[in-house]
């Protein structure tokens, strides 16, 4: 026990109890992503499917192409390529995240707050618009010519994931978010240039698998933009509204 506690000490830059305390919060966002899938799923699924003709209609009235089936073709030319989009969409979100979360409360613990605190509030927000607006992806058209680039069909998919989130697309806002925090805590060029180009490979895996649309991941960059500069002036914000109180009890 006393090596346990001693390697804590060692490893972990606020010991056992604060580390147990970001499981607590990482899994209890986790179960919430489970609880907003099961409400989704026992609503109007209907309106997934309208709501993901309505994406699909967007797009051919801006640029009159679906420009997600061209990508799918780029993949589709290499079973490599192809394979390669398939594992990073199954594992950019929590096995790259977790990774990341874990690399930087250990080696760049300073940052860690702000990093751990936006990747929640996008994702929070994520899950609004998964219950607010559910889409079903492009894999589920097969008539509109997308082509199915991941197996869908495990048991523990259906199990813990949500065949109807595809707008906004935590992809792409995850590996953004992902993206500015190592980019910024990386000490080499080379992770740092690494760092930088793993959202637009992400932006294309999930397009090129046929799991979201061009809108979604627009979105989903536009989610983490709005994450990024939150989690950037919120502690400004409190600190002015902390020194409004005592201006205005002088003032009383």
């Amino acid at each position: 026990m006393e090596r346990v506690v001693t390697l804590g000490r060692r490893v972990l830059p606020r010991g056992w109890r604060d580390f147990g305390l970001q499981l607590v919060i990482w899994f209890g966002f986790y179960f919430s992503y489970l609880a907003v899938r099961e409400v989704t799923y026992r609503g109007d699924t209907a309106k997934a499917f309208v709501n993901a003709l309505r994406v699909i209609s967007l797009e051919q009235r801006v640029s009159h192409h679906l420009y997600e089936l061209t990508v799918e073709r780029v993949a589709d030319s290499s079973s490599l390529l192809l394979t390669a989009a398939a594992w990073t969409y199954w594992n950019s979100e929590f096995t790259v995240i977790g990774l990341a979360l874990l690399w930087v409360y250990l080696r760049r613990h300073d940052g860690f707050t702000r990093f751990r605190n936006t990747i929640l509030l996008a994702n929070v927000v994520g899950l609004l618009g998964f219950w607010l607006m559910p889409t079903a992806p492009p894999w589920m058209f097969p008539d509109k010519g997308f082509v199915v680039g991941v197996n869908h069909s495990s048991a523990l998919l259906q199990t813990l994931g949500n065949s109807y989130a595809a707008m906004p697309s935590l992809h792409a806002a995850d590996a953004l978010i992902v993206s500015f925090f190592l980019v910024s805590t990386s000490r080499t060029i080379w992770a740092k240039a690494l760092w930088a180009l793993w959202p637009v490979w992400v932006w294309f895996c999930v397009i090129a698998t046929a799991n979201h649309y061009v809108l979604d991941v627009l979105a989903g960059i536009v989610l983490a933009v709005g994450a990024v500069l939150a989690t950037a002036w919120a502690p400004r914000l409190f600190r002015r509204l902390r020194g409004v109180g005592p201006a205005i009890a002088n003032l009383l």
